[in-house]
Parts: C-alpha cells; sequence; structure tokens
C-alpha cells in the first residue's frame, strides 16, 4: 500500500533529478568549445521567428477580450479610462511571459522533445558519441540558450501587440478618450513592471528548453516512447511555468 502511495512521489523526483542534471551539463558543456554559434542562430530562428504568428494572434486577441471585460467591469463604477493601465500592467507582469511560455511550449517546447528523442531512440544520439561529439553540447546547448536569448524578445512583442488590440477595442470601438487611455498607461506603468516580466520570460524559457530536451534525451522504447517523451515534456513545463510564476512574483514584488 505504502509502495503505491509513494509512487508519484519517487516519479516526481526522478524526473526532477533528471531536469536538474541537465541543467547542470548544459551550463558545464557551455563555456567548453568549440561553440557552434551556427547552430544557436539556427535555433533561435525555429524558436523565435517560427513562432511570430502564433504569438502575434494570441496577444493581439489577449489585448482586444482583456479591454473588452475590462470596459464592462470599469462601467459600473464610471472608470472606463482606467482599462488602458490596468490591461498593460497585467499584459507585462502576468500575461505577456506566462503565455507567451504557453505557446512556446506547445510549439518549440514539443518540437525540441520530439527531434531529440527520435534521434536517442533511432542511435543518432550513440553514432555522435562514438564520433567524439558530445550530444548535449551539440544538441541542448544551443537550443537552451536561444530559448533564455528569445523568450523575451517574444514576450516584449506579446505585449506591444496586446496594447495595440487593447488599444482598437477600448479606444476604436467601445469610445473611451484616446488621452486619458494613454495617460492612465504612463500612470500605472513602472519600468520594474516590463523587467519583471522579461525576467519571468528568459527562466520560463530556461525550464521550457531544459524539460524539453532532457525529456527527448532520455526517451526509449521506439515511437511509442517519442509520443510519451513529448507529452510528458509539454505536461511537465506547462506546470513548472506556473510554479515559477509564483515563485517568481513572491520573490520580486
Amino acid at each position: 500500500m505504502w509502495g503505491r502511495l509513494a509512487q508519484p512521489l519517487v516519479r516526481f523526483l526522478e524526473e526532477l533529478g533528471e531536469v536538474m542534471l541537465m541543467m547542470l551539463q548544459v551550463l558545464s558543456w557551455t563555456i567548453r568549445p568549440p561553440y557552434r554559434w551556427a547552430l544557436l542562430v539556427r535555433a533561435m530562428e525555429f524558436i523565435g521567428v517560427g513562432s511570430l504568428f502564433i504569438i502575434v494572434l494570441t496577444g493581439s486577441f489577449t489585448g482586444a477580450v482583456m479591454a473588452l471585460q475590462g470596459i464592462y467591469a470599469f462601467k459600473i463604477i464610471k472608470a472606463e479610462t482606467l482599462v488602458g493601465g490596468s490591461v498593460a500592467l497585467a499584459l507585462a507582469r502576468e500575461l505577456s511571459p506566462v503565455l507567451t511560455a504557453l505557446m512556446v511550449t506547445g510549439r518549440a517546447g514539443s518540437a525540441m522533445a520530439t527531434e531529440i528523442g527520435t534521434m536517442r531512440v533511432t542511435e543518432q544520439v550513440d553514432a555522435m558519441e562514438t564520433m567524439a561529439v558530445n550530444p548535449i553540447q551539440y544538441l541542448i546547448v544551443p537550443r537552451f540558450w536561444a530559448s533564455v536569448v528569445m523568450m523575451p524578445v517574444l514576450c516584449i512583442l506579446f505585449t506591444m501587440v496586446g496594447m495595440i488590440g487593447c488599444y482598437l477595442v477600448a479606444v476604436t470601438w467601445m469610445g473611451v478618450d484616446q488621452g486619458l487611455f494613454m495617460v492612465k498607461i504612463a500612470d500605472f506603468m513602472r519600468v520594474e513592471d516590463l523587467t519583471s516580466g522579461i525576467i519571468k520570460a528568459a527562466v520560463f524559457g530556461a525550464a521550457i528548453a531544459v524539460i524539453g530536451c532532457s525529456k527527448g534525451f532520455n526517451a526509449a522504447g521506439g515511437a511509442r516512447g517519442v509520443g510519451s517523451a513529448t507529452t510528458q515534456a509539454v505536461v511537465l513545463a506547462s506546470v513548472t511555468i506556473f510554479v515559477l510564476d509564483y515563485v517568481l512574483t513572491a520573490v520580486m514584488f
């Protein structure tokens, strides 16, 4: 009985150990030559440029629906002009880094797990080791740093298009005064609000890359194992994002 109850805890500790070990190996191999800049640029293109469409689409509609709901709520107290500042604050602090991370997890994190997992089960990783090429340095280090660098950029883009969507709904459609809309954004926002979201995005990017690559790197069991590793990577990364968001918010504010 106690063994069955302890199994989820044991699995969680095993997964945590795998991820932490992978993180240490990535940091260790980062400072060792050769430095493969072409792989880094390619990974940045895949994670950053490849995610532009989904980030712009999600960000614009997030800002639009936040503005719509905010105006309906603020109408109760006749304070519709506060919608710009409140949406900007929500996007910068929480929504932009969290939703960006979830979108990148579903698109790029799953792809990392699938690609590396496929290479593992088809013995391509073993072939690299045979040729004296460290697979962690070759496969994972570029993806890790590309994710850390591109996530803040995507977060900033999410905030920008979110505020454009908010402006279009609030000012153009709902008739909120444009001047007061802008003034309230300046009143509500501080530099710390923007930097906190950027820091969160970078941390989330590191978590997405390490979890996705770790699950793929340790995949086994053929196609079924790769599919299972991909599913686990997306679920674990998504949960980790929310946990890290709470921890970082508690620390920074």
